[in-house]
């Protein structure tokens, strides 16, 4: 299977192409850079470098995953319209990638916690292989990770906020899932229970205008 991946959810702008047969994941083109913004003005052209650099048309293409978060509201916003619009150009099914599950399918075998950096004084995390996407707080999440093993893997932008408190366990800081674990998340995944659709752990930042444009401030009590 000929899998496009797309990954703008955190701190990579990545799109790769890989040949996926059963456990062998072979990568056929390339082009992951660490980026916190500017995905939708440098995505499509990583596509197309990618796809160069394997020698296909985007016809050849069997499948297309894409990261859906958690991560950036902006970010991985900007891969789901992306992945999308292709795929239904295409004609070929799109799926959905937790960044937590192909964070933590990116490290060598053994324990691992997924942790993001959420800000405000929260990570998300994802404990083991089948555990599920949360969002905690600092204290929180210390509480869980001491639990872990020694030699157990913090994995992620997160990890490096418990490096400190916890020499014992290995730390892994990735910007962002490797490449070659989202292209075999990709070509495992079930389109029908994998949508491609955003995840969200917590309300964005943002918030919605009080009042709308041109509309006069509300009078204040005298």
């Amino acid at each position: 299977m000929k899998v496009l991946v797309v990954d703008t959810a955190l701190g990579l702008c990545t799109a790769g192409v890989f040949e996926v047969e059963g456990d062998d994941v072979r990568p056929l083109g390339l082009r992951s850079e660490p980026m916190a913004k500017g995905h939708s003005e440098r995505l499509a052209g990583f596509a197309r470098d990618a796809m160069a650099q394997a020698g296909l048309a985007f016809d050849a293409l069997d499948r297309i995953g894409v990261t859906v978060g958690p991560g950036s509201f902006t970010g991985l916003r900007v891969g789901l319209a992306f992945a999308q619009g292709l795929g239904a150009a295409l004609g070929r099914s799109v799926v959905g990638l937790s960044s937590l599950e192909a964070l933590a399918a990116s490290a060598p075998s053994g324990p691992a916690a997924a942790l993001i950096d959420a800000r405000r004084g929260q990570v998300y995390t994802r404990f083991g292989a089948d555990g599920p996407a949360e969002a905690l707080s600092l204290e929180a999440a210390s509480e869980r990770i001491g639990r872990l093993a020694p030699g157990a893997r913090l994995i992620g932008s997160g990890a490096v906020l418990f490096a400190e408190a916890f020499p014992t366990l290995i730390q892994t800081p990735l910007a962002g899932p490797a490449p070659d674990a989202l292209a075999r998340l990709a070509a495992a995944a079930d389109p029908a229970t994998s949508p491609p659709r955003p995840l969200y752990l917590r309300a964005p930042d943002a918030t919605p205008p009080s009042r709308l444009p041109g509309q006069a401030r509300p009078a204040r009590p005298s």
